[in-house]
């Protein structure tokens, strides 16, 4: 299970820091990923971080801005969100796959758990 947290409304220029706790299943091998949803718009991959060396990958709409992090017993995944946009606004999604890598990264079809969603408005 997967539980997002930590999302809001925040101006743009801001911060937020959203929070994915894992339970029921060993995700210290798994690749875990951040995707988004905006209204209108097909969900998409924002960030990704590797098992074993935890190599992250970031889409280039964020990349610079967002960081993908674990925590060190691996059961929870971090998004810190920072210059934050209008067109960051979105749901947002954790997941993580049975693999290590995935590749290309973001294929959703990959991504065997997903979280609820947690909504982010920048204004």
């Amino acid at each position: 299970q997967l539980v997002e947290s930590g999302g809001g409304s925040v101006q743009a220029g801001g911060s937020l820091r959203l929070s994915c706790a894992a339970s029921g299943y060993t995700y210290s091998s798994s690749c875990m990923g951040w995707f988004r949803q905006a209204p209108g718009k097909e969900r998409e991959g924002v960030a990704a971080i590797y098992s074993g060396g935890g190599s992250t990958v970031y889409d280039d709409s964020v990349k610079g801005r967002f960081t993908i992090s674990k925590d060190k017993a691996q059961n929870t995944l971090f998004l810190q969100m920072n210059s934050l946009a209008p067109e960051d606004t979105a749901t947002y999604y954790c997941a993580a796959a049975p693999t290590r890598r995935v590749s290309p990264p973001f294929w959703q079809n990959s991504y065997t758990f997903w979280g609820q969603g947690t909504q982010v408005t920048v204004s």
